[in-house]
């Protein structure tokens, strides 16, 4: 069977085609709505621009297959192998790809609103620009989030998606639309999300360790409990976020905005806070050991039990301040 022939049989209504060998068949343009390519192989195929919404691709071979611009909305990918596959500008809405292998495979622009994507292995795929908006990418066992180590997601909006415990070490996220998207005990150590939009995030237990927020949005957040050393914060908004019990060791926060931040029991010691704005932050027993805390504004702080002793307080603003003895500051 050649791609011509396969084409002029789903015309006459023929739509099974299980486990059929179409390796490297060009199909561009092809009309092949709702076909049931279960478990075929199509390694290498040309599959640009071809119409495949609602089509049954479970366990098919697509690795290498040129798939971009294609419509494959609602379409059953669960299990497939999408390895190194081209999948620009495709649109998949709503697809499901529960555990399918999209490793190295490029999603430049592609529409990914509402997929299923749990157990997906994105490692290493370019999402530079795509649509994730309420895709799904967790499993309620650890062992089978989504993994997306050094996942390129430049620009890619997320809004709203699910991430929890997702794998996101080193990912590139900078840039992106990341608003109330779900990232509890995700990992995303080492990652890039500077510039990234992280309004009202759930971040809670998450690792941060070494991640660059530089100039991030991060109002509202809730990151209780996250582990967050050593990580770049520069400059970012974080204005209302909730970082109770945070463990922010040797982090950089110069010249954040941290107005109203609950930061009660969080660990900043050694962090760098040069010219902070913490005005009517809440620092109720935060632990302050050598932190450097030049120029920070802590108007109307409440600072009762923090640990200051040894920090570095010089051209700080106390006005109306709570003192950690319970008493407010007087000039």
């Amino acid at each position: 069977m050649n791609a011509q022939q396969l084409c002029d049989r789903y015309a006459a209504g023929e739509t099974e085609f299980v486990a059929a060998p179409l390796g490297g068949f060009n199909l561009a343009g092809a009309d092949l709505i709702g076909i049931n390519l279960t478990r075929a192989d199509l390694h290498s195929a040309s599959l640009m621009f071809a119409y495949l919404s609602r089509a049954k691709l479970a366990k098919a071979n697509l690795s290498g297959a040129k798939l971009s611009g294609a419509n494959l909305n609602q379409a059953l990918l669960t299990g497939a192998n999408l390895h190194n596959a081209d999948l620009h500008g495709a649109s998949l809405q709503g697809a499901d790809l529960r555990s399918a292998n999209i490793t190295l495979a490029t999603l430049l622009d592609a529409n990914l609103i509402e997929a299923d994507l749990r157990g997906t292995n994105l490692s290493g795929a370019n999402l530079t620009g795509a649509c994730l908006r309420g895709a799904n990418l967790r499993e309620e066992k650890r062992t089978y989030s989504s993994s997306l180590t050094g996942a390129i997601l430049c620009n890619v909006d997320l809004q709203g998606a699910n991430l929890k415990g997702a794998d996101l070490p080193k990912a590139n996220m900078s840039g992106a639309n990341l608003r109330e998207v779900n990232f509890r005990n995700a990992d995303l150590s080492g990652a890039d999300l500077s510039g990234a939009d992280l309004s009202g995030a759930f971040l809670s237990e998450a690792n941060l360790s070494g991640v660059n927020f530089a100039e991030a949005i991060l109002t509202g957040a809730k990151m209780e409990r996250v582990l967050m050393t050593e990580a770049d914060l520069t400059k970012a908004d974080l204005a209302g976020a909730l970082l109770i019990d945070a463990r922010m060791a040797k982090t950089q926060l110069v010249g954040a905005n941290l107005s109203g931040v609950r930061l009660n029991r969080a660990d900043l010691s050694r962090a760098n806070l040069k010219n902070a704005n913490l005005t009517e932050a809440e620092m109720i027993e935060t632990y302050c050991a050598r932190t450097d805390m030049t120029g920070v504004n802590l108007t109307n702080a409440n600072l009762v039990r923090a640990e200051l002793s040894t920090a570095i307080l010089t051209w700080v603003e106390w006005r109306g301040a709570t003192m950690p003895d319970g008493s407010e500051y007087r000039d």
